[in-house]
């Protein structure tokens, strides 16, 4: 439930029953502003071709795309799903999860409160070192029917972060951007169903799915991509 509300530099400010929750884009590092003018400027389809049901059919789910600055610069914190999960086992991905009643309004500041409430209940994360700063559209998964909200985030006081619950959660990682943007870590994936993508092999994982998607879009509207051989194709039984 939400008690209150205001704006912020055109944005929304809640004071509602998970705390306050704001999007600011003050004091950001420069190197993160093609970031936030790809966030601003960015449309559905340019993300990705599955958008949300028309019919408002899907759960709700937020993620939190967290930037830090590590050791060799801008990094991003992703994490390794269980293998014994139902949904998605074993594929790295941003922390995040479903909403919960408890975070408000799914169409304002919930998917905002329930990308940080799940960060921390992943990686243990402490949400009141991270400065949102932007989100992008809705999205859909097909194959869990989850409606998906990036949220942006400035990893502006780093705390330790790890596994929490192993049922939930392998491991908990971070990743050079750099990396992230060498061609030699780059490639496509081709689902059995024939779906191809974009992928990542970076830090003993192959990055694939929902996931790489939305990091291969950031790179390329925020000015970072590097040419890759797009021909360059892993199994997705590449451990096998």
């Amino acid at each position: 439930m939400t008690h209150g509300s205001d704006t912020h530099d055109g944005r929304l400010v809640s004071d509602g029953q998970g705390g306050s929750v704001t999007v600011s884009k003050d004091g950001l590092p420069g190197w993160l502003d093609p970031v936030v003018r790809a966030a601003e400027t960015v449309e559905p389809l340019q993300l990705s071709r599955f958008l949300p049901p028309s019919d408002g059919a899907g759960r709700q789910s937020a993620v939190l795309v967290l930037f830090g600055e590590g050791d060799r610069g801008p990094e991003l914190l992703l994490m390794e799903r269980a293998t014994s999960l139902r949904s998605h086992p074993g594929q790295p991905a941003f922390p995040g999860g479903a909403l919960d009643p408890e975070d408000g309004d799914p169409t304002t500041d919930g998917p905002l409160r329930a990308a940080l409430r799940e960060a921390e209940e992943e990686t243990g994360l402490d949400p009141g070192g991270v400065q949102i700063f932007g989100v992008l559209p809705k999205l859909y998964i097909p194959v869990s029917g989850f409606v998906v909200t990036p949220v942006l985030g400035w990893w502006r006081r780093p705390t330790p972060v790890g596994v929490v619950d192993p049922n939930e959660t392998a491991r908990v990682f971070t990743v050079p951007v750099a990396d992230l943007t060498d061609p030699a870590n780059r490639a496509t994936t081709s689902h059995p169903s024939g779906h191809r993508g974009p992928a990542f092999l970076v830090e003993s994982a192959l990055v694939w799915g929902f996931t790489a998607g939305i990091i291969d879009r950031i790179l390329h509207y925020a000015g970072w991509e590097r040419p890759w051989d797009r021909e360059n194709q892993v199994p997705l039984d590449w451990r096998a």
